[in-house]
């Protein structure tokens, strides 16, 4: 099949399918014409893309761990217990990730309400006080 079918077959557009194909994820051969030729397995690999994109790893990852993956008739699932230690990896970057904007959160609700207490509240003002200030900034 052409990338046009697989990208409605697995509702991904061309471009990002081109793009898995220069990360090394999708290894289409070519027809004399120049043509991709995508098979049925393509569109499990794109699933196991997409799932692993989803839960939040690099393509870089994606590409090490793709080979551990089988289509179990469901989509896509582990297949090998090797990619166990770069799942839990993966799994502290983002908790680590999480919590950084967990606390950049926290502080933005901080200004916010700090924010609500002043004078003035029409956006207009506020620039005009901005403006009139010899710092337009912090002190």
């Amino acid at each position: 099949m052409r990338i046009g079918e697989l990208s409605r077959l697995t509702g991904v557009s061309v471009r990002a399918l081109r793009y898995y194909e220069e990360q090394g994820l999708l290894h289409p051969p070519r027809r004399p014409s120049g043509y991709r030729e995508y098979r049925e397995e393509d569109a499990v690999t794109v699933r196991g893309i997409r799932l692993l994109l989803a839960a939040g790893l690099s393509t870089a990852t994606i590409g090490e761990l793709l080979p551990c993956m089988t289509d179990d008739g469901d989509g896509p699932t582990p297949a090998c217990g090797g990619m166990l230690p770069d799942l839990r990896r993966e799994r502290e970057r983002l908790t680590a990730a999480a919590s950084e904007l967990l606390t950049a959160r926290d502080r933005l609700d901080v200004l916010i309400e700090a924010t609500t207490r002043l004078d003035p509240v029409d956006p207009e003002d506020c620039a005009a006080v901005l403006t009139a200030s010899p710092a337009h900034g912090l002190a």
